[in-house]
């Protein structure tokens, strides 16, 4: 654990900044484990809150984090790699494995950062 503590990686402890500046862009990143559930629910909730895949390859992804990412946060997911530790064509092809739409991998690998940055 390095003295790393875990409670501040918390992501609803950023949910009243994303309520307050609703204008300002937050990407919660490495699937929020062990709170999966509260940043899926930050990104249903919020129009500024988005999830970075990044950190894990996609056979560790809770299963909901599949499933919101097919479905209602298909526009919220964005591709995260953690390179040089993880190579993006490993996790692209193991994202296809676990059941990521091919339609949706687009939008995870590129269009919604390009949209999120303001470069589309």
């Amino acid at each position: 654990g390095g003295g790393v503590k875990l409670k501040w990686g918390q992501p609803i402890l950023v949910d009243e900044v994303a309520a307050t500046f609703p204008d300002m862009k937050i990407i919660l990143a490495h699937p929020s484990w062990p709170w999966t559930d509260e940043s899926l629910s930050m990104a249903l909730h919020k129009d500024n809150v988005f999830i970075d895949l990044s950190g894990w390859m996609p056979k560790y992804f809770p299963k909901q984090v599949v499933h919101y990412a097919n479905s209602m946060l298909k526009k919220k997911m964005l591709f995260g790699s953690d390179f040089p530790l993880i190579k993006p064509e490993a996790w692209l092809e193991q994202a296809k494995e676990v059941g990521f739409k091919e339609d949706v991998l687009p939008l995870i690998m590129k269009d919604n950062a390009a949209k999120v940055l303001g470069l589309a």
